[in-house]
């Protein structure tokens, strides 16, 4: 079949979702805060700051992070009315306020805003076993192979990057903190600050609920400086508890070390013929702790393969766990193992609001940019788990997260219809548009 193709007057939005992230931007105090910053570089401005990081921030919320995506947005009316901007910046003028910037000032506006939104917008906290809240932190490289962007080096990926810190709350996801990082540099390096930030965002996101904060981290954060940062802010009792859960580090101890003390303090299961499973609990002193801290175990003997095949010698497998949790063994480990969800996030940060790549060749830039990614990937978040609430969902398949990239593709690139009268706005969506109902839905919770 052929088609017969003609050109429209009618006003036509491919991207009407933005009509919900300008609400949602009203949920925050950015647009005033950010107008009432100084940059140096433009003391006077034909733009507000704030339509230059708002304009930017619709970019994010379709998926897209270079500058030079803005240009066709320009004299597109819709585009500014949804994010409430007076004007749309181009390229140029975008990327220059943003390499002037006061970056420090505006990424600690935007992360105050983060925790502002979610509290506002009554973003639900689904907790794991007995109200425990997971706050999980880890470190996720960026490949930027093939550019000369301040602060790439070698990661322990071994590909040329970045390698910022991301800490996530809930089994939702939330991005409550984040440090863009040199590619080089170490896990722990600069990480008991961060954590302090997000332990104190975590708390106000909590607010008067009774749940409590359970740190996940890996080997590579074990570290007795982040578990004095929980036990500092516990002995403050300005909120929720904080628990802690973080994967040692053997470092120079030996597989029969612990063989040897899950002999005689572990509980044996035998799961099959040739092999053994010691699951058991330890407590030792730690320099600069008070009391004593409980190392959860789980060490494995292997005399024969799955399929029977004996070994010459045993094989030896060891994993331990600095935790304040007074749960089972098994139970501790468990909730260690949900901590790798996190890379589902990383994911959606990378490649679905594109931001694995970053836009500009200043370290100071790209790392304000992550901070709005981390702003707009938390607003997709939202709408997400709100549309969750709507009982009939064109999609069959049950899920208690709805990924970035769905939200983006079915509720933010929605088509529809602008129309003006009587001094009013619509959006007219078309007859068959099944995610009518849900972005009714979510407009309406959000706009009151």
């Amino acid at each position: 079949m052929r088609f017969i193709l003609e050109h429209s007057d009618a006003a036509l939005t491919s991207h009407s979702g933005l009509a919900l992230i300008g609400l949602l931007v009203e949920k925050t105090q950015l647009r005033a805060r950010l107008n009432q910053t100084v940059v140096p570089a433009c003391p006077n401005p034909d733009i507000s700051h704030a339509d230059v990081v708002v304009s930017y921030l619709g970019l994010l919320a379709q998926g897209k992070s270079d500058f030079e995506d803005i240009e066709p947005f320009r004299h597109d009316e819709f585009f500014a009315q949804a994010l409430g901007c007076e004007h749309v910046p181009s390229a140029p003028t975008m990327r220059q306020r943003f390499d002037g910037a006061p970056h420090a000032e505006w990424e600690t506006i935007i992360r105050e805003e983060v925790a502002r939104l979610l509290r506002r917008a009554k973003a639900p906290l689904t907790p794991s076993h007995s109200k425990l809240l997971p706050l999980d932190v880890d470190v996720s490289p960026f490949d930027n192979s093939d550019s000369k962007k301040e602060g790439v080096e070698i990661t322990y990926k071994k590909v040329m990057g970045y390698a910022p810190l991301f800490c996530y709350l809930g089994h939702e996801g939330y991005l409550i903190d984040l440090e863009l990082r040199k590619g080089s540099a170490h896990s722990q390096k600069g990480t008991e600050a961060v954590l302090k930030r997000a332990l104190l965002a975590a708390r106000q996101v909590i607010g008067t609920k009774h749940l409590r904060i359970l740190l996940r981290q890996d080997a590579g954060n074990d570290d007795i400086d982040n578990i004095k940062t929980c036990l500092e802010l516990n002995d403050k009792k300005d909120g929720a508890t904080i628990e802690w859960l973080i994967k040692r580090n053997l470092r120079k101890e030996t597989l029969e070390k612990w063989h040897a003390l899950a002999l005689e303090h572990g509980t044996l299961e035998q799961p099959r013929t040739g092999k053994k499973v010691w699951h058991g609990s330890i407590a030792v002193e730690r320099e600069g702790v008070a009391r004593p801290l409980r190392i959860v175990f789980r060490v494995v003997e292997r005399t024969s393969s799955p399929m029977g095949q004996l070994f010459l010698e045993p094989t030896l497998e060891v994993d331990t766990y600095w935790t304040s949790l007074r749960h089972d063994a098994k139970t501790v480990i468990a909730l260690y193992h949900e901590h790798g969800t996190m890379e589902q996030f990383h994911s959606e940060i990378k490649d679905e609001l594109d931001l694995e790549r970053l836009p500009s060749g200043k370290f100071a830039t790209n790392s304000f940019v992550l901070h709005l990614g981390m702003l707009a990937y938390n607003m997709l978040r939202v709408l997400g788990q709100e549309s969750l609430k709507v009982k009939e969902q064109p999609l069959r398949k049950v899920v208690k997260r709805r990924r970035v990239r769905t939200v983006i593709q079915n509720l933010i690139t929605l088509a529809a219809r602008v129309v003006k009268h009587a001094r009013a706005y619509k959006l007219v969506f078309g007859h068959h548009s099944p995610w009518y109902d849900i972005y009714r839905f979510v407009y309406c919770a959000f706009s009151t």
